[in-house]
């Protein structure tokens, strides 16, 4: 029985380097706010998708195109506080952003390939926001 479970590990050491973990982008920060942007591939949107849960805003960037959606990556993200004061600015490097944000009213500026979307935004304390953003 020994031998066996000395197997069974030695098996499991071997195959270890083979198997790949997702992993969640590095954080970044834009001023004082935390962000993560990715989700290229499957392994990565898995892991953002899973991490989601803890952070107050999740944005989904895609376009429409042949009558159906696409992951983008490359929009720029703005945005703004209830004192016209912009308090985050950064670029998707994927299709998902995760914004550590404070509960609040705010302005999303969304702009991709040159055409900029804007809109309202609520960030209720304990609540994940998800918001998807389409463009045509």
């Amino acid at each position: 029985m020994k031998q066996i479970l000395q197997g069974v590990a030695l098996f499991a050491c071997l195959l270890s380097p083979l198997v790949t973990l997702a992993q969640v982008p590095d954080t970044q920060y834009s001023d004082s706010l935390a962000y993560i942007t990715g989700g290229v591939g499957d392994e990565e949107t898995a892991a953002i998708l899973s991490e989601a849960k803890q952070w107050p805003l999740m944005l989904q960037l895609s376009q429409i195109e042949s009558g159906r959606g696409i992951w983008i990556f490359g929009a720029k993200i703005k945005i703004v506080n209830s004192k016209q004061k912009i308090i985050f600015d950064a670029q998707a490097n994927g299709p998902y952003m995760l914004v550590n944000i404070d509960p609040g009213e705010y302005v999303l500026l969304a702009n991709y390939q040159g055409v900029e979307q804007k809109r309202a935004l609520m960030v209720r304390a304990g609540q994940a926001q998800k918001m998807t953003i389409f463009w045509k």
